[in-house]
């Protein structure tokens, strides 16, 4: 009998699946990658023409969902917990001392498995087939990211499993090929290269279009199997042994350690030959064993008190300082980098050294010309520990007045340590400025995401905040998954946050320090735009919780003639600048109150309303600036704190009687 198509759709996939083990997994390919391309077009074509035998767990799913515009958080079936680290030999002996004793002496074993440096994920499989992948997040959530993580060759899509439902832990990372091949590209296209390899994973795995997941050739290693949130074996040396028997790809430079001696061994050994694997590892992980051990050991609120995380030391070289360059980031700060003579560590060419602040230069005494001593802090970042010599030509850095991007002015707060362009329109805090200002808390404009804001502003459509509100359908129709309907949507968004109210708008200018609530509470003493950017430090710091920092950062940005100029533009656009229906007179004008404890027949949020009706401000804390607290029935520490100031404490009738006036 023939061959028929649905069996041959089927005997296509296994043969695919195995020659990806084989390649993915194993490194050991049987086949060219021409043969295997004719099999996955074959395959291909056998499923458009006959779609009722389409499977999702066929090799030609791995990309195919739709470009998607944001990530949804799934909460883990248990939380996924960082590691406490050891730092050094003695660090790890403590914890082996810490486990002997919680176990009073019993025998126990270690699995000690290399420490690769990329971004944890968990993916869950129901009955064989891979259907949800989650990042690590928080610990207790984190995002689907499952038409990404589908992309990444070594995650099988189907397993011969005898378990209906499983998960499993693993890291996602970008081999050192895969991220010089990728900075390589991005060198072609004159972007700027990126910084490492975890953070090229991460991102890689939670950029929006999955295609270009696939294109960064990821990869996934699995160290944990877990079925209803707890371990499938009482060995984990078994979990890992049965993860590679179903063809998940797990580290096989791992060892069953029966004493410390035999760890000490795996971990001088590997950091000596870290460089001569083809990914990053930064350490090595050991876990107890036992299960059962696991559980008796148990967690603190952040780690397990059964594995430990031991840190390689970070590798040093010397080099000399070229120049000192300054970049100016996306909130404004201006952060000094030390340009350096190439030189090798740990793996990669070092070209540039953080340095942080003025103060952090002038702590290690940098000049440009110096010999200096660099580190990769973590295996990632480098950084300069030391000055090493300093020649007889060397010149002192000196941190500029200006913005080198934009030309405006630059200021650094009193007790702070970073100067910072404060000119809300300069190309490099543009963006942020922009997510800021349409975030939830601030102007709420559903819609403008992070990738949204990247096009507008590469392709010139906005230069500053006030553009949003000048942007036309035919502007968004021109942006890569922009159709009509989302363009319509937007523009609607964007014109409904007009009616936010002054509070908002003033919140979202992105004043340093001046966040939701202290934005309210000025919109609340001045009323309006022009008496707040009228008004001097000391008149400033008549304000609820504003103090010198806040008032000194609030005029420097009033200060900058194109902050103004923003404030014009939003002004003639239709924004709201004056606080609405705010009460110019009333019983209650010019007091500000604090509510604790319960009243007897309003809540807070009833009274709250009547005092601010009345003209009059409620403030969350006592201070010397307070007129009076309301205090009810198991009144907390506002109470005493007003007791401590001297603060009149009056009570609900007292309050209604002033209100009566």
């Amino acid at each position: 009998m023939p061959e028929s198509v649905r069996d041959r759709i089927e005997r296509l996939r296994a043969e695919l699946r195995r020659h990806e083990y084989l390649y993915y997994v194993l490194d050991q390919p049987e086949i060219t990658d021409a043969e295997y391309d004719a099999l996955m077009r074959e395959l291909a074509s056998l499923e458009k023409a006959n779609p009722e035998f389409l499977s999702p767990d066929s090799p030609t799913q791995r990309i195919g969902g739709a470009p998607r515009e944001g990530f949804v958080k799934v909460r883990h079936s248990a939380p996924m917990l960082s590691l406490d680290n050891a730092l050094n030999e003695g660090e790890l002996r403590d914890f082996d001392r810490r486990v002997r004793e919680l176990l009073g002496g019993e025998p126990y074993r270690y699995v000690a498995e290399l420490k690769l440096d990329g971004l944890s994920m968990a993916a869950h499989y129901r009955d064989g087939k891979f259907h949800l992948a989650i990042t690590r997040g928080d610990g207790e959530e984190g995002e689907d990211v499952t038409e990404n993580a589908r992309t990444i060759r070594s995650l099988p899509l189907a397993v011969d499993a005898q378990l209906p439902a499983f998960e499993v832990r693993g890291e996602v990372i970008m081999d050192r090929e895969a991220f010089e091949r990728l900075n390589a590209e991005r060198e072609r296209e004159g972007l700027a290269r990126y910084a490492n390899p975890r953070n090229s994973a991460a991102g890689s795995l939670r950029v929006l279009e999955p295609s270009i997941t696939a294109a960064r050739r990821l990869d996934y290693y699995a160290y944990f199997l877990l079925v209803n949130g707890e371990p499938a074996f009482d060995s984990h040396w078994e979990s890992l042994e049965t993860l590679a028997r179903w063809r998940f790809k797990v580290n096989p430079e791992r060892r069953l350690c029966h004493s410390l001696s035999e760890v000490l061994e795996f971990c001088a050994r590997w950091e000596e030959r870290r460089d001569s694997l083809p990914y990053e590892i930064d350490g090595v992980v050991l876990k107890v064993d036992s299960v059962a051990q696991q559980r008796r050991l148990g967690w603190t609120a952040k780690a397990p008190r059964w594995a430990i995380a031991f840190k390689f030391p970070p590798r040093q070289q010397s080099t000399v300082v070229e120049a000192i360059e300054v970049q100016v980031g996306r909130t404004g700060a201006l952060t000094p980098v030390a340009r350096l003579k190439p030189v090798f560590l740990s793996g990669v060419t070092v070209t540039r050294a953080t340095l942080h602040n003025e103060d952090e230069i002038q702590r290690l005494g940098v000049h440009v010309g110096d010999e200096v001593i660099v580190e990769r802090s973590g295996d990632v970042i480098p950084r300069i520990v030391s000055v090493k010599r300093h020649p007889e030509d060397h010149r002192p850095f000196v941190m500029p007045k200006i913005c080198p991007v934009c030309g405006g002015e630059v200021a650094r707060e009193q007790g702070e340590v970073v100067s910072r362009c404060i000119n809300t329109n300069c190309p490099a805090r543009l963006k942020e400025s922009l997510l800021h200002f349409s975030a939830r808390s601030v102007m709420d404009i559903d819609g403008l995401g992070e990738a949204l804001v990247d096009q507008l502003v590469d392709q010139g459509l906005v230069k500053n905040i006030a553009d949003l509100y000048r942007l036309k359908k035919e502007d968004l129709l021109r942006l890569e998954r922009m159709g009509e309907k989302s363009a319509a949507k937007l523009l609607e968004n964007i014109a409904e946050s007009k009616k936010r109210p002054f509070a908002r708008v003033l919140g979202g200018l992105g004043i340093p320090f001046v966040g939701e609530r202290t934005a309210q509470i000025l919109a609340d003493t001045f009323g309006d735009i022009d008496a707040l950017m009228a008004a001097d430090e000391e008149r400033l710091q008549t304000a609820e919780e504003v103090g010198p920092k806040v008032a000194q950062s609030i005029r420097h940005f009033f200060h900058e003639k194109r902050n103004l100029d923003l404030v014009k533009q939003l002004r003639e656009l239709g924004l709201t600048f004056e606080q609405e229906n705010r009460s110019r007179g009333g019983p209650l004008a010019g007091l500000t109150f604090v509510l604790t404890g319960t009243l007897p027949t309003m809540t807070r949020e009833e009274a709250k309303a009547k005092i601010e009706a009345a003209g009059g401000k409620v403030s969350g804390s006592v201070s010397k600036k307070t007129h009076y607290v309301v205090a009810g029935e198991e009144a907390g520490s506002k109470l005493d704190k007003a007791r401590e100031l001297g603060v009149p404490i009056i009570g609900e009738a007292e309050l209604l009687e002033m209100l009566a006036r």
